[in-house]
């Protein structure tokens, strides 16, 4: 048999970078992803502290959110979309999901549907268990 990833002369022998295999260079994928507006946890407590009335939303599933929470409202990613009705475009957004991916991704939905105050909170609640409260469980 003579399989270019199988056989025994190989030509396939690792992934492609999908990326590059579709002409979108590393740096502008990095700089998408640089443009989403961030926050701390430590910056975020404060906020919460001070009382500056900024709204915490967790993009987690369910199921993350029964085992470590906030107590933010719980909006999972796939629902985002269509419930972004309920969210309120003129206070201040923090958005967090595990360790900080989903939530950027979900910043720049609200980014494109005309949230200007969304902010995406920086190693989500991995980083609130480690830095502010470690009484929340990391998973």
């Amino acid at each position: 048999m003579n399989c270019p990833v199988c056989g025994e002369n190989p030509a396939v022998t690792k992934l492609i970078d999908y990326q590059e295999f579709c002409g979108i260079p590393q740096a502008n994928v990095q700089a998408a992803e640089d443009e989403v507006p961030e926050i701390t946890v430590r910056e975020l407590k404060d906020k919460l502290d001070n009382g500056d009335g900024i709204s915490v939303l967790d993009v987690r599933e369910p199921h993350e959110y029964e085992v470590a929470n906030i107590g933010a409202w719980l909006i999972p990613p796939n629902e985002l979309s269509e419930r972004l009705v309920e969210l309120d475009k003129d206070t201040p957004l923090a958005v967090h999901c595990k360790t900080g991916g989903r939530s950027a991704r979900a910043v720049k939905l609200l980014q494109e549907a005309s949230f200007q105050n969304a902010f995406n909170v920086e190693g989500g609640i991995t980083a609130w268990s480690e830095e502010i409260d470690s009484s929340v469980p990391k998973y």
